[in-house]
Parts: C-alpha cells; structure tokens; sequence
C-alpha cells in the first residue's frame, strides 16, 4: 500500500514559473510589497492631518468618528475608494461636499484626507461647466426638450450675488440636473476608482523594475 503524501496548509508553496524562471514581479505586487511606503509619502505630504480636519468647523460634529485607524491608513484600496468618494461627492450641491465625503470614508472605511482633498476639484471655476456637462445628460435621459437656460457667469466681485443666482438656476432645472448629477458624479467615481487602481500598480511595477535592475 502505498501512502499519500500530504502538505501542511501552512506550508509555503514555491512560486509558479514561466519558462523556468519565478514569477518574482507577481510576488512583488501581491505580497509584502503590494503597498509602496514611498507613495505613502508622498501622498500623505499633500494630504490634511488629523488636527487639520478636526478644526474644520463643517466636520467637527463627526470628530469623535474621524480619528478610526482605517480613515487614515493608505494602501492601493483605500487610496481609489477615497478618490471615487472624493469625486462623487465634489458634485453635492452646497458646503455640504466634505461632509458627503467624510460620511462615504466612515462608511466604506477608505482614507479620509484623500477623499476631502478630492473634493477641491470643484470650485467657483469648475463648478458650472460640470453642472451644464450633468444638465446636458439629465436633459437627454429625462427627454426634456424645454429650452436650454444658460447659468450664470461666474463674478469674484459679486460672489453672493452669483451664489444666489446659481441657486436659483439649479432649481429652475432641477429633475435634469438631478439626474444627470447622479450619472455623472457616478461615471466619475468609478472612472476615479479604476485609473488609481491602475496608476498605483503602474508605479509598483516601475519601482519593482527600477529595484531588479539595481540588483
């Protein structure tokens, strides 16, 4: 009779191989080394720290909540689920966007200065060409063939004036820029989800390639 052999679940397995040689760069990417400690840094350079978000006068009712250890850790996941969060709710209409921020970070336990940072890229500049973009595609989903009300410009010197103004054009179109904010901030949140996720393994890939050619 002859006996199995059998293999410890704990055991290391060596690596597979193509054409005899380790499959090293997999290991590289999904092993201890999956998470680059140089990106972190950099990244973390240009982020807000804990006592920073925990002044912001907009966050400081959820400032018992901010402080979990997974808001703030930074790894390939967390990083492309704060920038998805970061998009999407950069379209909330109002200051409300850094709130919808924090709120999405809490819940899906993704990094929080990134998400908030995210959010910038809306702004007095930006804001209008992409709720016309977002109006244009809730007109052609909603079957809306009313006539195209241009926003209001954009002026520095009456601000408050242009706030009121916006305000008022938002809800004189209110079902197809609901719509189409919906589609868009979606559209943007998993456009920004898969691009990190691709320029995180891209610079992995480079590092690892700039590492074995040291070697």
């Amino acid at each position: 009779m002859i006996r199995r052999r059998t293999i410890p679940r704990n055991c290391p397995r060596p690596a597979r191989s193509i054409g005899g040689e380790p499959k090293a760069e997999y290991r590289y990417l999904t092993g201890r080394f999956k998470d680059n400690p140089r990106m972190r840094r950099t990244l973390k350079k240009y982020l807000p720290d804990p006592e920073t978000i925990r002044r912001n006068p907009w966050l400081r009712p959820f400032a018992g909540s901010l402080l979990h250890p997974r808001l703030w850790h930074l790894n390939r996941h967390s990083a492309a689920g704060a920038v998805a969060a970061g998009l999407f709710c950069g379209l909330i209409p109002g200051p409300l966007q850094m709130i919808g921020a924090a709120i999405c970070a809490f819940i899906f336990r993704v990094n929080l200065p990134l998400a908030l940072f995210t959010t910038l890229y809306t702004n007095p500049f930006t804001i209008v060409p992409l709720y016309v973009i977002a109006y244009q595609i809730g007109r052609g989903l909603t079957a809306d063939h009313g006539n195209f009300v241009a926003p209001p410009e954009f002026s520095a010197t009456a601000f408050v004036g242009w706030t009121e103004a916006m305000q008022a054009w938002m809800l004189s179109a209110a079902m197809p820029l609901g719509v189409g904010l919906i589609v868009l901030a979606t559209g943007l949140a998993i456009a920004g989800y898969l691009m990190t996720k691709a320029a995180w393994r891209i610079y992995l890939i480079r590092a690892w390639r700039r590492r074995r050619g040291s070697i």
